[in-house]
């Protein structure tokens, strides 16, 4: 059995201490029940987690200070068929080696889906 699936976000809003991104729920990303997978929705919350942690600088292949996830903690609280999914990412602490970051992750109409805590630590 071969599946194949493909996840698709945007960043919408960076400022300091916090970043937005938007998922569309797509095939790409849907389980066998027509709702999205609970990987696609924790990469989701992971990928905006790191680019918070990261700044405003682009990340590249082998780069030092990229922060590597050590920790996650997710409660996933609900799920959607279509439209969008927000992730809305914020410090907890931020710090020069070991950051913790909060990202909720909301459906339709501010619909709870996720509450995704992650850890980073700063590679060298």
């Amino acid at each position: 059995m071969r599946v194949q699936g493909q996840i698709d976000f945007s960043l919408i809003d960076s400022r300091p201490g916090e970043v937005v991104g938007e998922m569309p729920v797509t095939d790409g990303i849907r389980n066998p029940f027509g709702t999205v997978h609970a990987g696609a929705i924790l990469w989701f919350a992971d990928v905006m987690a790191t680019r918070l942690v990261l700044g405003e600088g682009p990340a590249t292949e082998g780069m030092k200070g990229f922060p590597l996830a050590i920790s996650l903690n997710a409660n996933l609280l609900g799920n959607q068929k279509d439209g969008v999914l927000r992730a809305t990412s914020i410090f907890v602490k931020q710090g020069r080696t070991v950051s913790v970051v909060r990202t909720a992750v909301t459906g339709a109409e501010g619909k709870p889906i996720a509450d995704v805590t992650t850890s980073h630590v700063l590679s060298r």
